[in-house]
């Protein structure tokens, strides 16, 4: 396949495109910092803004499917980024999407009509990433796109040990944290398999 990958520099991004290139895939890596990607015969990296319309079409013509492992960081870039992305990929006829987003946005199981940032469910405070991820599922959910959002919990760095837990639209129970090469093996897997079609995947031990 030829795989677009935005956010290939970010801690799951960079083992997103690791399995991708080690499955045998040609994958575009649209980064900011092109330094950061080790060169690999497979590998075109291509520097740009995630939120130029121009350049994410240019980037996206050709490709099979898209990952976006975008983040937020405090800033709007990946609400501004996602539609441009969806834009792009409609213009060139390419459907499969696969994102990264946090289990924040996953159904509530105490208040099944909120989302779990919007519920007792989540303790955090600052619900900025959340509501940015939010927004995204919006976007993403009222699209012609087969997209998939993988929704994971906490997310220290890690190994890839394989025993984890997913769930169509809520945490898995008691699920309190995914590795980043979990989190990434498994959206790598969903890619190509395709299981998940129009729903969030939440993702812990």
């Amino acid at each position: 396949m030829k795989i677009v990958i935005f956010g290939a520099t970010g801690r799951t991004g960079s083992e997103i495109l690791r399995n991708a290139l080690n499955n045998g895939h040609e994958v575009k890596a649209f980064v900011r910092t092109p330094e950061k990607c080790e060169p690999h015969e497979r590998l075109t990296v291509i520097q740009g803004d995630v939120r130029n319309a121009d350049e994410v079409k240019c980037v996206i013509k050709g490709a099979d499917a898209v990952v976006s492992a975008l983040g937020t960081d405090q800033t709007t870039t990946l609400t501004e980024a996602i539609p441009v992305i969806i834009d792009g990929m409609t213009e060139h006829r390419i459907k499969r999407i696969v994102t990264i987003g946090t289990a924040g946005i996953l159904q509530s199981r105490n208040e099944p009509s909120l989302l779990r940032y919007q519920s007792k469910d989540s303790n955090r405070k600052l619900t900025f990433a959340a509501e940015e991820h939010h927004k995204v599922f919006d976007l993403l959910r009222n699209s012609s796109l087969d997209w998939t959002i993988v929704c994971p919990t906490y997310l220290p760095d890690g190994e890839a040990v394989g025993n984890y837990r997913t769930e169509r639209d809520y945490l898995p129970i008691d699920g309190k944290e995914i590795s980043t090469k979990d989190t990434a093996a498994f959206a790598y897997d969903e890619l190509i398999k395709k299981e998940h079609i129009g729903y969030r995947v939440g993702i812990s031990y």
